[in-house]
């Protein structure tokens, strides 16, 4: 039930922890609150609206952005042409990318393309971030 303030007990949770819910609510207000401070104001979607999460509508009244977001870095072809971004946590850093255009790079860079998981599947996503694909999105990471 509702606890009195001087009741309450605030602990920080351990994301390990929690659902796999609970992990995207939990992401989606990190990344909130970065985009916050480049002036952008996110309304999160209660279903999937052209592969999107949520919108993130700057304050110049003329940026919106359709962001899906991810528990790591990834492209998926149903994703292509959609003009969607994608963001995700790595180290407590926010990266927001668009999805298209750096498929593009990882292409290029050789990466990606030619793997079994995105010709039989359609998609790719990078379990561990080294140095080399870091250096494919570090443009995209957005400094807290």
């Amino acid at each position: 039930g509702l606890r009195s303030y001087s009741q309450m007990h605030f602990q920080r949770i351990a994301y390990s922890q929690l659902n796999s819910r609970q992990k995207e609510t939990y992401n989606f207000h990190k990344i909130a609150s970065v985009l916050a401070d480049y002036g952008f104001t996110c309304i999160r979607l209660s279903d999937d609206w052209e592969g999107a999460d949520f919108i993130a509508q700057h304050i110049d009244g003329e940026t919106f952005l359709k962001v899906q977001l991810k528990g790591r870095l990834g492209f998926d072809k149903k994703y292509l042409g959609k003009n969607l971004w994608i963001s995700f946590l790595h180290d407590d850093q926010v990266y927001l990318y668009p999805h298209d255009e750096t498929l593009d790079r990882f292409a290029q860079a050789g990466r990606i393309v030619h793997t079994e998981s995105w010709q039989d599947k359609g998609q790719y996503h990078f379990p561990k971030l080294g140095n080399e694909v870091l250096s494919l999105v570090s443009e995209f990471r957005l400094p807290a």
